[in-house]
Formats: C-alpha cells, sequence, structure tokens
C-alpha cells in the first residue's frame, strides 16, 4: 500500500525486534478475548475530525473499541495460531496465559491484537465461500505478521518471505482494519499463482492495487459494516490527506480503461477495484467475491481484459447466463472489455 509520495519518508529505519516464537502448526483451537477497531474509528464513528495525535489514546475514540472473541489460537498464550503468526514487533510481544489481549491504541501490542483478530476473519471468511474445501485453498497457512517494523508510514506483502510488514508514523497503519486486509489481499494473489507471485508488469500491478483495495472493503462491510464501505482506510488515511471524507483511495470512482491509464498501479487500480464493487452491487458479495476469488488461480501477469474475461468465464460456469452478464457488464462499463 503506497500513500502520496509527499507522505513517504526518504528512507526506512533500521528494523527492530525479535521472532516472538517459531511459526505454528495445525493450532489447538483456543479461543480468547481481544480489543480492536471494528473497522476503524473514523468509518464506525462517522467522525471526520479524528488525528492521531502521536498515538494518544484520547475520550473520542473510546467508542471505537470493540470486544471480540479471538479464534484458532495455538494455545500459547502468543497471538499466533491456524491462520496468523505475529513473528515479529517492536516493544513487548502480546502475551496472555488466559488469551486475554485487551489494549488501547496507546499500547504496540494494541496493533497486534489487530492484525491477528482481521486477518484470521479474513481467511475465516475465504473457507466460507469452499475454498480449501470445495475449491482450492487460499493462502491456508499461519502468515507471518510484522508490527510496526517498518520505519516509513507505509506497509508492504512480500512474496520473497511471505510475510506482511505494517509501518508506524501517523497512524500506525495495523490500526485500520482495512490496511491490514489491503495487504492480505497481495498475499492472497501470490498464494494463487504457480510459481508463488502474482505478476511483474503494471497492468497486473494495478490490478493487485485493485483488487487489494476491494478486498479491505467487501470483508469489511462483511463483518463490520459502515454507512461508506467504498472508502478505504478511513482511519489510516487522516494522517496524510486533506480532503472530506478521508479516504487513502475509493472503489467507486469513474475511471475507464485504457484511457485513465496514468503509469501508477495505485492510481489505476481504482479501474479494476471499480469494476468489482460494480460486481459486488450486482450480486451480492457471495457470489461476487467467489467469482473474484476463483477467476485468480494460475493466470500469473495478466492484462485487465485477460482477467476480465476469465472472471466472466468463471462466472458463467459457477452461476450461468445471468451471473456472467452481470459481470461482462461491470467491465464493460470500465472500458476493459467491449
Amino acid at each position: 500500500m503506497i500513500r502520496p509520495v509527499a507522505f513517504i519518508a526518504a528512507a526506512m529505519l533500521v528494523l527492530a525486534g525479535a521472532a516472538l516464537a517459531a511459526k505454528p502448526g495445525s493450532g489447538a483451537g483456543t479461543t480468547g478475548t481481544g480489543r480492536v477497531f471494528f473497522p476503524n474509528p473514523v468509518a464506525s464513528l462517522q467522525n471526520q475530525s479524528l488525528t492521531d495525535q502521536k498515538d494518544a489514546d484520547y475520550p473520542a475514540l473510546q467508542p471505537a473499541y470493540k470486544t471480540v472473541t479471538l479464534t484458532n489460537l495455538d494455545g500459547s498464550g502468543y497471538l499466533r495460531g491456524d491462520w496468523v503468526n505475529v513473528a515479529s514487533s517492536t516493544g513487548p510481544g502480546a502475551f496472555s496465559t488466559t488469551n486475554t489481549f485487551l489494549y488501547g491504541r496507546s499500547d504496540d501490542r494494541f496493533e497486534q491484537v489487530m492484525a491477528y483478530y482481521w486477518i484470521t476473519e479474513a481467511q475465516k471468511y475465504i473457507q466460507s465461500l469452499g475454498f480449501g474445501a470445495t475449491r482450492p485453498p487460499i493462502n491456508k497457512e499461519s502468515q507471518d505478521v510484522r508490527i510496526n517494523q517498518y520505519g516509513v508510514d507505509n506497509s508492504f506483502s512480500t512474496d520473497t518471505k511471505d510475510e506482511l510488514r505494517f509501518g508506524k508514523g501517523g497512524v500506525d497503519d495495523a490500526e485500520d482494519a482495512e490496511v491490514i486486509l489491503h495487504e492480505y489481499g497481495h498475499a492472497m494473489q501470490d498464494s494463487q499463482q504457480t510459481p508463488f507471485g502474482f505478476g511483474p508488469s503494471e497492468e497486473s500491478g494495478a490490478i493487485g492495487e485493485g483488487f487489494a483495495d476491494y478486498w479491505a472493503v467487501t470483508v469489511t462491510n462483511v463483518i463490520a459494516p459502515t454507512p461508506d464501505p467504498a472508502c478505504v482506510a478511513d482511519w489510516d488515511s487522516v494522517s496524510y490527506t486533506t480532503t472530506i471524507p478521508h479516504c487513502l483511495r475509493r472503489v467507486d470512482t469513474n475511471l475507464h480503461y485504457p484511457g485513465d491509464l496514468d503509469g501508477e498501479v495505485h492510481d489505476d487500480g481504482q479501474i479494476w477495484s471499480r469494476a468489482l464493487w460494480d460486481i459486488r452491487g450486482a450480486l451480492g458479495h457471495t457470489k461476487a467475491d467467489t467469482i473474484i476469488l476463483q477467476a485468480q488461480f494460475d493466470i500469473p501477469d495478466p492484462t485487465m481484459p485477460q482477467l476480465a474475461q476469465k472472471t466472466v468465464t468463471t462466472a458463467q460456469s459457477l452461476y450461468g447466463n445471468a451471473a456472467a452478464k452481470a459481470v461482462l457488464k461491470a467491465f464493460q462499463a470500465r472500458g476493459i472489455l467491449q
């Protein structure tokens, strides 16, 4: 997830923190309790005046917290389990003999809980669509996560180390569920390719950014719906945007292919994310997300028309003519298909 250049520091700080524990295996199915944003304070409270205030846990933020059940823990007392492994962080690793993780945002362990909860819920949603059972699995592993170990206000997923790394500065990135889910979206697409890794070209990169934005909002809209679901990362973006509402990007812009391509993957990705958002609007999240995810298998380095055509074909095979026509219409509206 890249922010506008003016908001990116010139160099990465030295990484800190040691691995908390070895990557877990299958997990013991232990449950616990955690405190999270649901999905973030700006979205859930509809308050555009909220600001970072140097990680302060000030009174206006208190209604944004939600106590949730943490599932699939491995019973070690750390935040690691079937689908997430908080591998390292600045400061102490979250640990509880009772699996109780109730922190506020002024404590860096809060972001560890956020990453664990939202990635676990995303993987559970993936599996609820049949992936890993009746369909091939998608990133069905304990995803390594490093919190506040990127010294720039930015985050990334790497296919070389198969890990997610969340930055700090302004609103620390892992305080916003949609930043977490965006980076997880990249890991998902990487896992769907043989060999591992989504394509390197500008156009496939734009698809990747567009899908990751879409994935962030479709999951939060299922789990923690808010009045403006098309706005991505409302809370994280208060540190580097001046427009209201605060959004890192949106999935409902009116950009078209190929005329609005500008060579910057995040900008161009909004063409792709809008098409996916329209598919969701036409078919509902269950059918739309099943089609979108199924179409992404084994199509390395696609152009937008190539993956769009495969998505139409997938819709036809899964749900028939009406679904295929809805998907085709969404891609035609963006100029991706004729």
